[in-house]
């Protein structure tokens, strides 16, 4: 019953993920587009997008209403935010200089990390 619950739980983030990655992805594309360096567009984006993945993602993934948890999630933010920009480095040392494409490809490994961080740091109170 709990792989169950964990499987619908992590197919519930992945829906709302997708949601929450396009949103992200458009607002990172769109700093790019007017000339913010990546680290800055990263950086907004991010900053936009916390709130509504907060409520997205606690409400449809972990079914939690609770607002206290917001500064675990701001906290889990800012280590996924410090993952990408050193991801987007990394690759950009390696000369794979497309930022639009460094951020795609960054966007699977982040998404996986965030799911867990979310589960066992931010919403680990809440039912089970």
């Amino acid at each position: 019953m709990l792989i169950q619950l964990l499987q619908y739980r992590f197919i519930r983030f992945l829906l709302i993920g997708v949601i929450n990655t396009i949103v992200g992805y458009s607002l990172f594309a769109f700093f790019l587009y007017i000339g913010f360096h990546y680290t800055i567009a990263t950086l907004f984006s991010t900053i936009l997008g916390v709130l509504f993945n907060f409520k997205s993602i606690g409400i449809f993934v972990f079914e939690s209403h609770d607002n206290k948890l917001i500064f675990r999630f701001i906290l889990m933010y800012i280590f996924i935010y410090i993952l990408n920009i050193l991801g987007l480095y990394i690759l950009k040392v390696l000369n794979y200089t497309n930022m639009y494409w460094n951020g795609l490809v960054l966007i699977v490994p982040l998404a996986i990390i965030s799911f867990m961080l979310n589960k066992f740091f931010v919403f680990s109170g809440d039912r089970e």
